[in-house]
Formats: structure tokens, C-alpha cells, sequence
């Protein structure tokens, strides 16, 4: 008994009946043409010149020599004369030390009031049942059109009435569960399925073990996002910190640093080193928890 089989196709048989010269030169849906891509490079060198320039210019102004001149006709990047002399005067002006570790003490207060605060907050409003859950979600939705100037003399109001003025924790307190943190927590876990917490409670588990072994292992990305936005804001407060803390040895490194401004008002090179010393930390805290922070996004889908 003979089988009739169907022949074999060549693998480099085109099925797109246009010619092939037709076929090179024509853009698809996904495809970018060359004037759209030099567009768009221009435009990100454009970005990063506003946004990198500014930090690139600091550091070239304290590494720049005493004898060199900062305000030149046409501005020069590169120093001719680098030296760290500057990072060291800083120093040994004022206590950077000190006002590092202030500073950290408020910043460590805010990161973990919002990253638990937040995170049960938004756990709570979006995957537990109770009553007035849309209200308290639309009050937190109107804290965000209110701006901080408006509500300053209160918070200071609240923070003297506890007896917390010229602490490093009433420089803290209000800051440690933002509504916008909750916000994302509660669009974070939004996001998990329905049918986790269902199979969940199926298996036994109350709130706290559904928030803890479900929520939280799927949300780490949002926490990262948290975090490093929570330690930014705290470090680099300023007014806040200038409003309630009258003591020297409590100041924080960024209102520590207005020393510089006044007693070396003619040498913006100091400056430029204090600047540079308060952001060392933002870099290694934003170092150590990229990896996390770029997860962010890819984190929608629930591991087993």
C-alpha cells in the first residue's frame, strides 16, 4: 500500500508575496524609522543634560582648586587642579559625623513607619471587608491635594502638645506613613487575584497570615519603591526639621549644612563638598535596593 505524503517545503521559502527590495525598505508597526530614533536619542541627551548636569557640576565645583576660577566665561567640567582638600574643611567646620547620624535616625524612623505602616494600610483597604473601607480610602485620596505648607503649623501644633518638639522623633512622626505610600501599597496588592486569598482561607489562614505568606512576597518591589522614596524625602528635608529643632547637636545634616552657606558664603566650593557628602548615602541606600526597585514592575504574577 503506497502513502502519498505532502513535499516538503524549503525553510528559506518566503511567504510574503512583496519583492524582497520592497520588503528591506519599508517600516512595520513595530519598527522605528532613523529620523524617529535620532528624535528620540536627542531628546534623552536633552533629559539627561537637565537632570545629571546639575549633580555632575556640583561635583567638578568641589573637586575644583582654590586657585581655579568656577565662573568662567566658557564653563570647563573637567578641574584643572582636583583636590579633595574641600571634603576635608567641611569637617572639620562643622560636624558632619553627627549630623549624618541625626539624620539617619530620622531617616530609619521614616522607612520603617511607612514601609509597615503603609503596607498594612493598604492590605487592609484593599483585601479586607469592613465598613466605611471607600470612605477611608477617599480620605486618603484627599490628603494628596492638600500641600505640606497647609498643614505644617498643625503637624507642629500636634508634635509640641506631645511633648515631641526638638526631637529627632517629632522630626520623624509626621512622616512616617505618607497617603501616597498607601495609595501603592493598596494598588499593589489590588493587583494580586482574588482567588489566592479565597484558596487561602480555604486552607485555614486568617488576615494576618493571608498579609504576611501571600501579600507581602508579592509586593516586595513596591516596598523597595517605598523605601527609597521615604529615605529620599526624610534625608532631604529641610524645612521641617528647621522648624522644630532649636538644638545645634539635634540638627540634621542638611540644616547643619546652612553653616556653610553663612560662614563661607564666598567659597562655593565648600558647598559643593557638603553637598556632595549629604548625597552618599541616597546613593548606596539606592545602590543596594535597585535590583529590587526594577522588580517592581514585573512583579504582577503570583509565585507558588
Amino acid at each position: 500500500m503506497t502513502t502519498v505524503t505532502d513535499p516538503v517545503r524549503p525553510a528559506d521559502v518566503s511567504e510574503d508575496p512583496r519583492p524582497a527590495g520592497r520588503r528591506r525598505g519599508s517600516f512595520g508597526f513595530n519598527t522605528v524609522s532613523p529620523r524617529e530614533k535620532v528624535v528620540r536619542y536627542l531628546l534623552l541627551a536633552f533629559v539627561l543634560l537637565i537632570t545629571i548636569g546639575p549633580f555632575l557640576w556640583q561635583l567638578s565645583t568641589s573637586l575644583k582648586g582654590s586657585g581655579e576660577d568656577i565662573y568662567t566665561r566658557i564653563p570647563r567640567l573637567l578641574p584643572a587642579q582636583p583636590t579633595f582638600s574641600h571634603y576635608k574643611e567641611v569637617t572639620d567646620t562643622i560636624p558632619v559625623l553627627d549630623y549624618a547620624r541625626n539624620s539617619l535616625v530620622v531617616a530609619f524612623l521614616v522607612v520603617g513607619g511607612n514601609v509597615i505602616g503603609a503596607s498594612l494600610a493598604g492590605f487592609a483597604i484593599s483585601r479586607l471587608q469592613f465598613r466605611g473601607r471607600k470612605i477611608v480610602l477617599g480620605l486618603f485620596l484627599a490628603t494628596l491635594v492638600l500641600p505640606g505648607e497647609v498643614t505644617i503649623i498643625s503637624q507642629y501644633v500636634t508634635v509640641r502638645e506631645f511633648g515631641l518638639a526638638n526631637t529627632l522623633f517629632g522630626v520623624a512622626l509626621p512622616g512616617m506613613i505618607g497617603a501616597l505610600n498607601v495609595l501603592l501599597m493598596y494598588n499593589a496588592f489590588r493587583a494580586l487575584p482574588l482567588e489566592v486569598d479565597q484558596a487561602a482561607i480555604v486552607d485555614g489562614a486568617n488576615a494576618w497570615q493571608r498579609f504576611v505568606y501571600v501579600g507581602l512576597p508579592s509586593v516586595r518591589g513596591t516596598i523597595s519603591v517605598i523605601a527609597i522614596f521615604a529615605f529620599i524625602g526624610a534625608w532631604d528635608d529641610f524645612l521641617w526639621p528647621l522648624i522644630v529643632l532649636t538644638d545645634p547637636n539635634k540638627y540634621t545634616l542638611t540644616v547643619g549644612l546652612q553653616y556653610l552657606s553663612g560662614t563661607f558664603s564666598n567659597n562655593p566650593r565648600l558647598i559643593a563638598a557638603g553637598t556632595m557628602i549629604a548625597f552618599i548615602p541616597i546613593v548606596i541606600v539606592f545602590a543596594t535596593l535597585q535590583r529590587f526597585f526594577f522588580k517592581g514592575v514585573e512583579e504582577g504574577a503570583v509565585k507558588g
